[in-house]
Order: C-alpha cells, then structure tokens, then sequence
C-alpha cells in the first residue's frame, strides 16, 4: 500500500484531503474460504461436480459461480485433493458462506465443513500453552414453562377481543385476574404452541413466538403473509402456509433463516423453532389447478409422528411421503407407492410408550420390553373389482401390519384414541342401490396380538364421533333426519347421542346409553375423561349444552349389575346464545364457551362454566374473536408418585379445605364490610337530608312572620241542641 506523503503546492497544504479520500487496498484473504469433505474425484466429472456444488450452495442462499471455486489436483494419481478454495467479494459474503453451507450434508457420504482461510493458518500457529479462561459471570435465563410454578396451581387462558389481546389467570373468584396486557399490533390471530410453552401471532411480515416470564419476543419466522400455522407435538418444529407463493426480491436478505430463490413458488414452510432455520419448503398448489381445488385444501397439509421423527404429506391418489428431522430428506429416499390413497393418520404415543423411549435414551439403561414402533394407518378407496382398504403400517420398518377389506364405501374417516389403544375407522356406505346411506363402526385394538377388528353396525348417518381420553368408550352423534345433509335457514337438525364401552368379558363395544331427541352436533370429553359436554354449535336457533358424568354411580356397575349405563346422570342443562366453541381447560374442571364475531355479530364474548353446568364468568364483548386455554405439557411425577397422591388424597385436601374455609371467611369479612359501609353511607345520607329540610323549613317559618298578610279564623258555635226519639211499632 503506498505510503501517504504530503505535498506542498504553492503553500498549499493537500494531505488532510488525501487522507480523508484514500483508497483502501484489501490485501488479506478474510474473502477466502476452505471447503472440505468435497467428493475426491477424475477430471472427467469436474464440471458435473462444479454444477452440484453451485446448486448446493444456491439453495441455502448463497450465490458462487464457477470462476469463484479453486480445486487443487494430485498431480500424481490426477484425482482431487477433497477440498476446494471458493472466493467472495467481500469478508461479509464469506461468513454468510461459512453460516449456511458448514456442516451441511452434500450427499449421503459426504458433508461440508466450511472454514476461513486465515482461521486454518491462526489454528496451525497457534500457541499451545494453556491459559485459564475467564469465568462470565452467569446470567440465568427466564424459565419459559415458569406458569407452572404459580402458587396457587391456575391455569391460563388468552382471550382476543378487536385489536387488544389479554392473558388471563383463571382459579377461584378472588385469584382471577389478568397476568399481561401486551402491545402486539397488526396481526391476523393467536395460537398457543402443543405444550403451552409459546404463544404466537401471525404478522403481515411472518410469524413470532412469545414466552417465558416477561412474555418477550422468543424467536420469528420470516413467511410473509402467513395464514396458517401449525407446531409439531413436542415443539421442535413449525409448520407456515400462506396462499400467496413465496417471493424473493432482488437484494434480499440471506441466510439459513430467510428464503432463497430455489424457495420462489412454494407457499409452505418448515422451520426449526429453536434456531428459527428454515428446514425446508414445499407448493400445496399443482400447476393448472382451479382455484376450486385450491379451496379444497385439508389443514394441516403436514402430518407430524409423535415423537417429531417423521412429517409426511399425501399426494392424493399416489403416495405418502415421510420425510425425517431436521434433515427433511425422504425417509429411506423413497416415497410410500400406494394406488389411489385418500388420508392417512399417525398412531399416537401412549404415557407407557412415551416411559419406555425415555428409559431407552438413558445411557446403560436396559428397557424393560422393546421401544413401540410409530405406526400409520391410511385408507384406498374402491377401485375397479378391488374393495376399499384400510391398511396399518409400522414405521419405519414399512411392514404391514393388518388389513381390512371393506365393500360399498362412500366415506371413511380415521380417529385414534389419546393413547393409542383404539382406532376407529368410520366408514360410510352405500346400498346396492346407492340410494341410502348407513355406517359403520371398525374399531382396532391396538394393544392386542394380531390386532383385531370389532364392528359397530349403525342404521342412521354418524355426525360426530369421540374416543373418550385415556379410556374405553366413545360417544357419537348420530341422525336420520331428512333435512340432513341439505338444512334450511332455521331448521335444527334432530339427533341421537350414544355412548359405547368395552365389554371385556365378549371383547365387543357394547351400548350403554342411548339419548334421543336432541339437537347436539358436537362432543367435548374432558381430558381427564369421566365428563362430557354435548353441544349444539353454529346452529342461529339452538345453543343448548348438556353436562354430563358418565361415572356418577359407578358402584352399580362394579357390584355386576346388567344395566351399565346407570351411572350415566346429567348434571346440568345450560345455554350459551350463538356458541362457536367450547373447549375444556387443562384439568378437566372448568368449560368456556365462545361466540367468535369471525362467524357472526350477535352477543359475541365467551363464558366459563364448571364442570357442573354452573355459569362462572361471562361476558359479552363486541368484536371478540378468540378464547384460548393455554395447554399442560405431561405431568413430570411418575405412576408410582400420582398412586401415592391419590391415597393420601384426604391428607393433601385438608390444607386446600383450610384455604377454601380462609377465603370464604375473608369474602364473609368483606361482604359485611361492605354491607356496614352501605348503612353508614344510607345513615349519613338520611342525617345531612333531614338538616337540609329542617333549615328549609325554618327558613319558610322565618319568612311568614315577615310577611303581612290577612289571617281569617272561622270559629264554629252550637245554638241550640234538639235530642229526638222515635218509636217503632
């Protein structure tokens, strides 16, 4: 670089203004990066190899052209050295390199490992004698499940109402209040992530997750004008659909977080929700379809394993392909072939399940029995001479597990119990004629060798159906009225509501109850089971709910009595005008019920009801749009633990029986509090009134004595008296 020298012109003094506009020359090599684990190759495959690695580093943002790559060569055997120089204009470009492509996978033997070339040279300079770090001084960091530990064990709930959303505490009347009022603008809705530990708000801009203590900003997603949203069930993953396909201007910001142009078309993405990458994007649009199909679209477009191993989607009529995390490649790099397909569910993961792959990751631990496989089930329809099937498949192994031929199908439609003990395919038929239609209820036990398939036989069309959680019996909602299927303004459908149990003893559902007459199209059981809530939802003449407990006299049917639906009692009957959802909280002992001004204007605002049926809170809010629970991730207490809760349950309720007896003693104190303060405001009222009238009175006896004025007195006098007495004959 030359040096700077100052010229003196005339007496002129130029130096502060070569100084100020020096060129700088860049003579270092902080542009320059090593890339290693390249595939060792002939001359003959160069160009192709130049290709693959433009097109790698393409998809992750990164743009190099073949005049930027340097590949050395052994002159000996004539093959290359495994690793290549890449040039950059500028040291930014190269750690934006280094960011994205280190550690990214080329191929199934080979990944990338990124360095700078100055780093290579520091690290062979460096000097090897040991000096002890400085210790940072720890700063702890907002525990993002911190709910959890409120004192008084209270639930959680969002509610969203115009532009303002607000956090609530939910517990008994004097813990109830709200816990934040944030300043969140401009956004479509709120979601709650599967465990509870984030809430977030979609933006025109993307997505952003909430959290923790103070309710900061814990990461966001750059998915402009998102629509959708959904998580996967342990919070590793999200999922972003928006109906505009994805753009990437000219100049824009790169990265592992953002777009690139090989992401230009595709209107649906998946990120990692820690580091807020970008994993991979997809088009839930073919080309040349009409934008009916397009409105067909089923949510969610990705399907999620328990575990979050494996998301899958369906191309209907051809394949299911599974891809694994966080890589997003294919699973076994190949599609699952299946011949006209039409939906496929995941099996979920039971609490023993979910023990046994805990015990399983400890080191050294030996699992008591083998770690469940995750299954899928997926059904084809009938084609030519072949029936409908329902196919179960483990997963990954592919192998098939059972099958089921079914014949006349209309309609079929999966529903898994919690906890993975039951599926039940409901399946629609048709007679010979096809002009009627009746179900069918295949039921799989999942626990059971061979996995065998009791049948529900069903006369009447099913609307509704509901496994209850962490149990044997289902509900459904089940009709033959003949305005179903096409209702006119006002009309209410009539319905049937049964309920089925397992009968161990014939390994058959047996019918317990049946309820006619109602106008119920929708079930809510409780998460802890026991209890159910028959609603009538979206209907503009019928908001009736019904409160019901399936165990209120269970000891009928344990001592061996025939008639096992006499504990079925109904504890309540209330309404809630123009219902849009219902939805039970965490533990199973309070219901809220919502009118969303999305479905309609009138009386919009939610209710809380215990599980009685007893009206707690209501309130009717114009322009209310959400209600919420926040979500429990799984207890952390073992069965042996909850076991020894439950026996000494009378010993822990003594302490809540004493804060129970404390508040309504307080609430006594304060209602007659209240009460003496009323009177004594009353009294004093009454005193300072008669002062007033008595000083008005006065005022006016003061003034009649001034005024001259002529009094008349009429005095009346007896003359004379005459006393008379008359005989009658």
């Amino acid at each position: 670089m030359p040096e700077a020298t100052n010229h003196v012109d005339d007496g002129i003094d130029y130096s502060d203004i070569e100084n100020k506009y020096q060129v700088q020359y860049d003579d270092g090599f902080d542009n320059l990066v090593v890339v290693d684990g390249v595939p060792i190759i002939d001359k003959s495959k160069h160009g192709k190899l130049m290709d693959k690695v433009v097109k790698e580093f393409g998809k992750k943002g990164v743009s190099i052209k073949h005049d930027d790559i340097f590949m050395p060569w052994d002159s000996a055997s004539g093959k290359s050295k495994g690793f290549m120089f890449i040039e950059f204009r500028n040291e930014d470009d190269a750690s934006h390199a280094i960011a994205a492509i280190d550690n990214h996978p080329f191929d199934a033997k080979h990944t990338f490992r990124v360095n700078r070339f100055t780093d290579i040279e520091r690290y062979a300079d460096l000097d090897e004698t040991y000096v002890e770090p400085q210790v940072e001084e720890y700063t702890p960091r907002e525990h993002l499940r911190a709910w959890l530990a409120d004192p008084h064990g209270r639930d959680q709930y969002v509610t969203y109402r115009g532009d303002e959303v607000l956090i609530h505490w939910h517990g008994k009347p004097s813990q109830s209040e709200v816990a934040y009022k944030p300043d969140w603008k401009d956004f479509l809705y709120v979601a709650w992530s599967p465990l509870g530990t984030y809430v977030a708000t979609l933006h025109r801009q993307g997505v952003r997750l909430w959290g923790g203590s103070s309710w900061k900003a814990q990461q966001r997603f750059a998915h402009p004008l998102v629509k959708l949203i959904d998580f996967s069930p342990c919070e590793q993953y999200m999922v972003t659909w928006s109906n505009e396909p994805i753009m990437v201007p000219e100049g824009a910001i790169q990265g592992p977080q953002y777009f690139s142009p090989d992401d230009e078309g595709n209107n649906l993405a998946v990120w990692d929700i820690k580091s807020g990458d970008l994993l991979r994007t997809f088009s839930t649009y073919n080309e040349g379809d009409p934008p009916a199909v397009k409105k067909q679209m089923q949510w969610p477009v990705l399907k999620w394993s328990p575990d979050d191993k494996y998301v899958a989607r369906i191309t209907p009529g051809q394949m299911i392909s599974v891809h694994e995390l966080p890589s997003m490649y294919l699973q076994g790099k190949k599609s699952l072939k299946i011949e006209g397909v039409v939906d496929f569910e995941w099996c979920p993961l039971g609490e023993k399940d979910k023990e046994d792959i805990m015990v399983s990751a400890v080191p050294g631990a030996k699992p008591t029995k083998k770690v469940r496989e995750n299954k899928l089930v997926y059904w084809t329809p009938e084609v030519a001479n072949q029936p409908a099937r329902v196919t179960l498949m483990g997963f990954p192994s592919r192998s098939i597990l059972r099958q089921k031929n079914l014949f006349n199908v209309t309609e079929c439609k999966l529903y898994w119990q919690n906890q993975g003990d039951f599926l039940c395919v409901k399946v629609d038929r048709h007679t010979k004629t096809k002009k009627s239609i009746f179900c069918n209820l295949e039921i799989f036990r999942m626990r059971e060798k061979d996995y065998p398939v009791e049948v529900v036989e069903l006369k009447d069309t099913v609307m509704d159906f509901s496994w209850e959680p962490k149990g044997e019996r289902f509900a459904i909602v089940s009709s033959n009225d003949p305005n179903l299927g096409n209702p006119g303004p006002g009309v209410t459908i009539k319905t049937d509501v049964s309920f089925y149990q397992l009968d161990h003893g014939k390994n058959d559902f047996r019918l317990l109850r049946t309820l006619s007459s109602r106008t119920s199209n929708a079930i809510r059981w409780s998460p802890r089971g026991r209890h159910v809530v028959l609603a009538t939802v979206g209907s503009s003449s019928k908001s009736e709910l019904e409160f019901w407990d399936l165990d209120f006299n269970t000891d009928d049917r344990k001592e061996g009595q025939s008639d096992w639906g006499s504990g079925i009692q109904l504890l309540g009957v209330a309404d809630h005008y123009g219902v849009t959802d219902v939805e039970w909280d965490p533990s199973g002992r309070y219901l809220a019920t919502s009118a969303s001004a999305w479905t309609h204007t009138l009386e919009n605002g939610y209710a809380i009801w215990d599980f009685r049926g007893q009206e707690l809170v209501k309130h009717i809010q114009d322009r209310f749009k959400q209600f919420i629970w926040r979500p429990r991730p799984p207890t952390l207490l073992s069965k042996e633990q909850q076991k020894a809760i439950r026996k000494n349950l009378r010993e822990y309720s003594r302490a809540f029986d004493e804060e129970d007896a404390a508040e309504e003693s307080n609430v006594s104190a304060e209602l007659i509090a209240l009460r003496k303060r009323l009177v004594d405001e009353w009294n004093a009222w009454r005193t300072l009134r008669r002062k007033e009238l008595g000083e008005e009175r006065l005022q006016k006896l003061q003034g009649k004595e001034d005024a001259k004025e002529e009094i008349e007195v009429w005095i009346d006098e007896v003359i004379e008296q005459t006393e008379e007495i008359v005989v009658v004959d």
